[in-house]
């Protein structure tokens, strides 16, 4: 496997990232277990996962909270040479409980969340701990002075962002430098075929910042993996998707027709299309199972044509190129 920097750092990761977001929600402890044992086996080092992943993403339903941590906890506690074999990766940000400060980026709850997330997970250390989402309330200072404290602790390595725009993590590298800080290692951004927004100003600034961009949603929450197939053979979709579908009818069906045409499941060519823009390290894939994992590996082995990426640009336009060009002229 061929492993890429992140960003400006040396450390380097796995083209495929492993999402443990359905750890504990969607897959029980043993179905987490065989999958983490397949990615460590097919050489996938980074291992993505929040303190808020293991059941619903609410404050008022906080049943789950910190499980996906424990699970990946209780794998490496099984066996105390996989933590040096992984680059272990978590977030804060979100609500932990119902409390004024159970949530955010005040220096005060980054350590908590810090600490028990180190607890969860059965280790001294996280590798790169990210911010979930921007705060906006909470100065640079006060945050990476929380993280710089961290990172004298040897709590945590590296800091990245997840959900960024441009102007904030540029204001975050401004920040970062003014006490000579590394900053940000990297930023997780929503991008695929139908989302790509991102390529307006978030890559340019990932670009001059020599920041590493981790990419989640790569297949447009199941749309882009052949949902008009799947929904043909009478599997059933959720009512969001299915608004998204007749939304973009004409569009999928130019687009599972090209799969079709290549002969390549369509999940494959939304990862493999991935793979093929330098702006990005690595695409997280977050299967239910470790069949589904083995299935995504394998599009890191696929090479599209030019001829191909055109006429996917053909299908799912992008802004028209970066800020302000895109749009100014």
């Amino acid at each position: 496997m061929n492993y890429n920097h992140l960003g400006r750092t040396g450390l380097k990761v796995s083209p495929i990232t492993l999402g443990c977001m359905n750890f504990g929600e969607l897959t029980d402890e043993q179905g987490s277990f065989r999958i983490m044992d397949t990615a460590l086996n097919a050489g996938i080092n980074l291992f993505d996962t929040a303190d808020v992943y293991g059941g619903p993403q609410s404050p008022d339903m906080a049943k789950g909270y910190g499980t996906s941590e424990e699970i990946i906890g209780n794998w490496l506690a099984q066996d105390k040479s996989r933590r040096d074999k992984i680059v272990l990766a978590t977030k804060v940000y979100q609500p932990m409980d119902t409390g004024p400060n159970d949530k955010y980026l005040s220096a005060y709850h980054i350590r908590r969340a810090c600490e028990a997330s180190l607890r969860r997970l059965k280790t001294d250390h996280i590798d790169l701990y990210q911010m979930h989402h921007v705060d906006r309330s909470t100065p640079w200072e006060e945050i990476w002075q929380a993280f710089e404290q961290l990172i004298r602790e040897g709590k945590i390595t590296y800091a990245g962002s997840s959900n960024f725009a441009g102007w904030d993590i540029a204001t975050a590298q401004c920040s970062a430098a003014s006490r000579n800080l590394l900053g940000l290692a990297s930023e997780q951004s929503l991008y695929n075929l139908t989302q790509r927004t991102i390529e307006l100003e978030v890559i340019p600034a990932l670009r001059h910042f020599g920041i590493g961009l981790i990419v989640w949603s790569p297949v447009g929450m199941g749309l882009l993996g052949g949902v008009l197939k799947k929904i043909s053979e009478g599997r059933r979709a959720t009512p969001g998707l299915l608004a998204q579908i007749e939304a973009r009818r004409p569009q999928l069906q130019a687009w599972e027709a090209l799969c079709e045409e290549l002969g390549i499941p369509p999940a494959l060519v939304a990862l493999a299309w991935l793979q093929h823009n330098p702006a990005v390290t690595s695409v997280i894939s977050g299967p239910r199972t470790a069949e589904q994992l083995q299935e995504n590996i394998k599009a890191m082995e696929l090479k599209l044509s030019q001829e191909t990426l055109a006429k996917l640009d053909a299908i799912w336009p992008g802004p028209g190129g970066e800020a302000p060009l895109a749009y100014a002229w």
